[in-house]
């Protein structure tokens, strides 16, 4: 588990390079957020509800890739994709208005990432572990599962299939990167997600 001072080192870091990336990529940014606008018919930017530290709700802000309002699982999600949409998701670039999410401190750069409510605030136990740290853009639950949608598109039953086999391993991914925390595995989880995209 994290001390605190480990917990105001990381939140220096979070927002130390948050600001610094911020100049960066607040035009791409904007240019997406128009794009996303003319290809889904709706605002360019998405905010939806998650779980947070200590089972907090807060507002996950990430661009708009889905036409329609009806996304139950992957199926769905793959016939409501748009080609900016489908490109925006592989690349992860969908999540760049995540930024502000880390400066606010609703977020950190490496962390499991936030679910919507019915999962991470379900644990009991020792899983509540999760809870405790800010859900993070990257992590390594995030890294094995970059392709989750395809994994669950080849299944039966996508939702049975990530609800029985794909969250239970996320949560024992989480609690070991949690209780093993390092900054320097942090960074290389960071590294990692960032030279994949």
């Amino acid at each position: 588990m994290l001390t605190v001072r480990q917990q105001r080192f990381k939140r220096f870091f979070d927002l130390s390079f948050s600001i610094l990336l911020l100049p960066f990529v607040i035009f791409p940014l904007i240019l997406l957020l128009l794009l996303a606008q003319i290809s889904t018919g709706k605002s360019g930017l998405f905010i939806q509800q998650r779980i947070g530290c200590r089972g907090k709700q807060f507002s996950l802000y990430k661009i708009r890739s889905l036409k329609g309002e009806n996304h139950k699982d992957a199926v769905a999600v793959k016939s409501h994709q748009t080609s900016l949409g489908r490109w925006l998701r592989k690349t992860k670039l969908d999540e760049l208005p995540q930024l502000f999410n880390i400066v606010k401190g609703d977020m950190s750069w490496v962390g499991p990432r936030p679910d919507v409510p019915g999962y991470t605030d379900k644990l009991e136990g020792e899983d509540r572990i999760i809870l405790e740290v800010k859900p993070g853009i990257t992590g390594p639950a995030s890294i094995k599962y970059k392709d989750e949608e395809a994994v669950l598109l080849k299944q039966q039953n996508p939702l049975a299939y990530n609800d029985n086999v794909i969250w239970p391993d996320k949560v024992k991914i989480n609690i070991a990167y949690i209780k093993q925390w390092s900054f320097w595995k942090d960074m290389g989880f960071l590294f990692t997600s960032l030279s994949k995209k």
